[in-house]
């Protein structure tokens, strides 16, 4: 129940400054995500394919400088090529709050931080021609990190971007290993 109450609060913030001096839109896209860090080799796991949805403000759009508070639902995880083609997929809400740069015609640099609190998390596995589920809680409920991309203003009102999500908070509970969520977003977007 605080968990939603907190993510309520979060909706009602992003919506509450697109009323003042502020833009207000929808986004959503691809995600390529992958487990990073010291402790993953790069030859264990792939790319997994998932995806991202929600709202944002901008706020101040005018300016050289604009603030963007989201919210986010965000499918991340990793893929295995193993024998049981494994997957780990992990649902999160993302809280990002990335400041934009306007640095040409329609161009804009952004960064920010970003917490994302776990919904679902779950490991699979196909066993010939059947898929073995997992519901898991040995994944953290909050992870932090930071956003980075480019976007590109498109006319009336659209807009695309691609971002680098670099998670900063290991992945597991009761873990020492040094794993954490990383990947790109490519998404397209629309500002009221």
């Amino acid at each position: 129940m605080k968990k939603f109450l907190f993510l309520f609060s979060c909706a009602a913030l992003t919506l509450s400054a697109a009323n003042a001096q502020s833009g207000f839109g929808i986004r959503g896209g691809a995600n390529f995500f992958n487990f990073g860090g010291s402790d993953v080799s790069e030859n264990d796991y792939t790319n997994r394919v998932g995806f991202h949805a929600g709202v944002y403000a901008t706020i101040l759009p005018e300016g050289p400088v604009s603030i963007e508070p989201g919210v986010f639902y965000s499918v991340k995880g990793s893929q295995n090529d193993d024998v049981l083609d494994s997957r780990a997929i992990f649902d999160y809400i993302d809280v990002p709050v990335l400041v934009r740069f306007r640095v040409g015609e329609g161009f804009n640099l952004f960064a920010g931080p970003q917490i994302s609190f776990l919904t679902k998390s779950k490991f699979e596995g196909d066993f010939g021609r059947s898929t073995v589920t997992i519901n898991t809680d040995e994944v953290k409920n909050t992870d932090a990190g930071l956003v980075v991309g480019l976007g590109y203003n498109l006319p009336q009102g659209f807009n695309i971007q691609g971002s680098y999500d670099y998670g900063m908070t290991p992945i597991f509970k009761d873990s020492d290993a040094d794993v954490f969520n990383r990947g790109f977003k490519v998404s397209l977007g629309y500002t009221f």
